[in-house]
């Protein structure tokens, strides 16, 4: 197998792992962030997060893994990505250490002000990256500052405040609004009685904000191409139609359906991204000549043959255990199966 096919194949799986990461971290964040919102008692907050607590540190293994494969793929563009963005992939990183701390510790003590300070690290710790992850990409698609350093090196030469731009800050939004009509979506589908009515009521409203948000963002996004691409322009269109026949399932009260189409919606909207940015993997707002590519930001030929081997031989079984996780733990749950919940001193997050 060439170089030049390994390289395309890294990319295409580097984009699968952000697309599963995405979908599955996406209704983490949401929950998470919707905490307060659809809880009005300990009981409804306990329910709430075992729905989480099976699965969301298996989710968080998609990032970790999307990060090591951009690292031994693709070692400049993991150099530069994290050096020019930094500060905010450090508030994510802080963010998600904090969020797991807080899903271990919550119930570990029985005071009320106790797990009430956990709740609103879940929050915060869930916010700030359904935000940041979307400022973050929608600067890698529109390019930053990136020359070539006096040793030959290409380097982020911007700032922290590069990074907050209008553009950015729309897909900040884009994200943050997904998210949480995502997580709602996935309690509507999860949860019974009156959590259930109350997820359902701010998918809908929510979801509306996204998709206008969605809109705006997707058509910037295709007005900044420097000429019409077609299929990026018809996938724009497909993640309209699929976020709409989402929230139509959700009136209809078919959250199975509605899950799976505000899944399909983050992954072709993912994908729209990472097709508008091939071959390039980082473009330079200074000059096509310093965009990061598939080609120069790639590791040897002999690095990316044993990484394939190990992905065909590992990825199957992660699918597997994975899949399996999810579906032992298919049932729904409801604050009535909560007992005791006042006192807090058992480990709801990892007992449903």
């Amino acid at each position: 197998m060439s170089l030049e096919t390994l390289q395309t194949i890294w990319f295409l799986l580097i984009a699968v792992l952000w697309v599963g990461y995405f979908i599955l971290e996406g209704f983490d964040f949401g929950v998470g962030v919707l905490l307060p919102f659809v809880s009005k008692n300990e009981a409804d907050r306990r329910a709430v997060l075992t729905t989480l607590g099976p699965v969301w540190d298996g989710n968080e293994v998609w990032v970790l893994v999307a990060g090591g494969a951009t690292f031994a793929a693709f070692p400049e563009w993991y150099a530069t990505l994290f050096s020019g963005f930094y500060l905010p992939l450090f508030l994510i990183l802080t963010s998600l250490i904090v969020r797991g701390v807080a899903f271990e510790y919550r119930s570990k003590y029985g005071k009320a002000q106790w797990r009430k300070r956990w709740d609103v690290a879940i929050v915060i710790a869930s916010f700030l990256p359904a935000l940041l992850w979307g400022v973050a990409f929608a600067n890698i698609v529109r390019g930053v500052p990136i020359e070539k350093s006096a040793d030959g090196y290409l380097e982020y030469v911007g700032g922290f405040f590069n990074l907050l731009n209008p553009y950015a800050l729309l897909g900040g939004v884009v994200t943050l609004t997904v998210f949480l009509t995502h997580g709602a979506i996935f309690l509507a589908l999860k949860t019974d009685g009156a959590i259930r009515e109350r997820s359902r009521a701010l998918a809908i409203r929510i979801g509306l904000v996204a998709a206008v948000a969605a809109v705006a963002f997707l058509a910037w996004t295709n007005m900044a191409l420097s000429e019409f691409n077609a299929l990026v322009f018809g996938l724009s269109g497909l993640v309209a139609v699929l976020w709409l026949a989402g929230l139509f399932a959700v009136l209809k009260v078919r959250e199975g359906w509605a899950f799976i189409f505000s899944a399909g919606t983050i992954a072709t909207f993912v994908s729209t991204l990472f097709y508008a940015l091939y071959p390039r993997v980082m473009p330079s707002s200074l000059g096509s000549e310093f965009d990061l590519t598939i080609t120069n930001a790639s590791a040897t030929e002999n690095t990316l043959t044993v990484m394939s081997w190990v992905a065909v031989v590992m990825t199957p079984l992660v699918l597997i255990y994975q899949g399996w996780t999810y579906w032992v733990f298919r049932k729904r749950v409801s604050a009535s199966q909560i007992s005791n919940p006042e006192m807090g001193m058992l480990d709801t997050v990892h007992h449903p």
